[in-house]
């Protein structure tokens, strides 16, 4: 199936419904694809054509849905970009991928203008709040440019590039994702039946730019389900929206969860209909799931996934035993190994690296080939990072392999150390990374985020940690931040972190 049958098949299944809602404004179904043919046409207009890249940048809104069914149905590729980047960062992306195009909002026109300042070829402007100028289009004018027959008759595939999704280039420049149509659409409807994903209203929080965010949205295609589009992630009006539309399930990232936690007016609403919600993105710590569920009373079902895997490989789902730590047993359709160095499969309770197989794993790197051939062999996609299956067949994901410590020849894993910290109570927030040492070849170092009103020490979390630690995993050094550096997700920047701490510290 294609992304354009998604709402489709929605439509034939359903009928007409209330899909999206956004401050106050609703669209039905039935509206989103009439927009959404609309745009198809206008964008073919404009020169837009099957195989060409189409970039959408702007918070969440309707007008990122009907995008990308606009842009799909045009037969161009769908290229998501977060509006929080920078503009070089921005200006890269568009380049990388010659985009002919580019969906954005008032909000970010400034920086993607600044952006296509200097590239040899300009991407066509449209804006969905702003009228027709010399420089740029109107969204909703596009959309009802004359609908011609031909201009929607295209030939894409199952196995056609869908979508190019840019990573968050933590370690360099970014990468180009290749998601197909089959990509996306097995690793919705497979993490569907594998939720017991059931028709009712869910919250869009999550960013739609990201691989997370977009399934979610092809997830509610598939149930028959409307969505709550937020711009931005405000805990009181995610209570009101869970009154308001007794929602009973939503996708988030751990920051979300711990602000929600955090939110000191959630007994105001009533969140009763909340039963469960699905985390990823970033490990959710222990102290973070339990306190979460002893104060809302709701099942938090962990998971795992990454960009090139369209994005879900494991989740714990309602009819299995939660195992705390794990993100569960792989979704239908996926398979899962854990191999040494070398590439051979490791039993039960070792650890090692992750690799993944299925229809839902990325063809490769656009215009990328060398990084393709590095993650992907034999039809197993090497994920970089580490974990463990136990004998029930659970995945414990343990770190990633470059944010890996060696130290004094041994092998530490932040994540184990992390898990302590925030058990502490005055620590909100901890990240544990490796700097360079002389003696040691890495020495560690704990970043932490206080709780407000505490006056939690240095020496204190060390020797918290020894406690619990041997010593050669006990943090030497503990620098204190007001934020943990993250990307749009909310997951932690650890290569920014590391250069922050190797800045600030020197290790005696």
């Amino acid at each position: 199936m294609k992304l354009k049958d998604l709402l489709e098949t929605n439509i034939e299944n359903f009928d007409e419904y209330p899909f999206l809602y956004h401050h106050g404004l609703e669209f039905t179904n039935v509206e989103v694809k009439s927009l959404a043919d609309g745009l198809a046409c206008g964008l073919h207009s404009l020169g837009i054509h099957q195989g060409d890249r189409v970039i959408v940048c702007m918070p969440n809104c309707p007008e990122v849905i009907i995008s990308y069914q606009g842009i799909t149905r045009a037969g161009a590729i769908i290229v998501p970009v977060m509006f929080t980047l920078h503009t070089k960062e921005i200006q890269y992306i568009i380049q990388n991928s010659g985009a002919k195009a580019v969906i954005t909002s008032s909000l970010v026109a400034e920086k993607v203008e600044k952006a296509m300042e200097k590239l040899p070829v300009r991407p066509v402007l449209i804006l969905i709040d702003q009228p027709k100028n010399e420089r740029a289009y109107n969204f909703y004018d596009v959309t009802q440019y004359a609908k011609e027959e031909n201009t929607l008759n295209t030939e894409v595939k199952p196995e056609d590039t869908a979508v190019i999704l840019y990573t968050s280039g933590t370690t360099g420049n970014p990468k180009g994702v290749l998601l197909t149509h089959k990509n996306l659409y097995s690793n919705a409807y497979h993490s569907a039946v594998h939720h017991e994903t059931e028709r009712g209203t869910t919250l869009g929080i999550l960013p739609l730019a990201h691989v997370f965010g977009l399934t979610v949205s092809n997830i509610c295609f598939l149930t028959g389900s409307s969505i709550v589009v937020f711009s931005k992630f405000d805990p009181s009006e995610v209570c009101k929206a869970i009154e308001t539309y007794k929602v009973k399930n939503f996708s988030a990232v751990p920051a979300m969860i711990h602000a929600l936690l955090s939110y000191p007016a959630a007994e105001q609403y009533n969140t009763s209909s909340l039963e469960w919600i699905s985390s990823g993105s970033a490990p959710l710590p222990l102290a973070l799931l339990h306190a979460f569920q002893q104060k809302f009373g709701v099942q938090i079902l962990e998971g795992y996934g990454l960009s090139e895997a369209a994005p879900v490989v494991t989740a714990h789902s309602r009819s299995m035993p939660v195992k705390p730590g794990s993100v569960g047993i792989p979704i239908p359709g996926v398979q899962i190994k854990i191999v040494n160095d070398s590439g051979k499969e490791l039993p039960a309770g070792e650890v090692g690296e992750l690799i993944v197989s299925g229809d839902n794993v990325t063809p490769g790197y656009f215009q990328n080939q060398e990084e393709t051939w590095r993650v992907l062999k034999d039809g197993w996609l090497f994920t970089g990072d580490l974990g463990r299956v136990d004998e029930d067949g659970y995945l414990f994901i343990v770190d990633r392999k470059k944010d890996l410590i060696i130290r004094g020849g041994f092998n530490v894993y932040p994540r184990d150390i992390e898990e302590i910290l925030t058990g502490h109570s005055g620590v909100q927030e901890a990240a544990v990374v490796g700097i360079p040492d002389e003696r040691m070849g890495e020495e560690m170092v704990a970043c932490i985020v206080a709780k407000q009103g505490t006056d939690v020490t240095e020496e204190e979390l060390i020797q918290y940690c020894g406690e619990f630690l041997a010593k050669n995993k006990t943090p030497r050094k503990v620098l204190f931040l007001e934020a943990l550096p993250r990307n749009g997700v909310g997951k932690i920047l650890k290569t920014r972190l590391r250069s922050q701490a190797a800045e600030m510290i020197t290790l005696s």
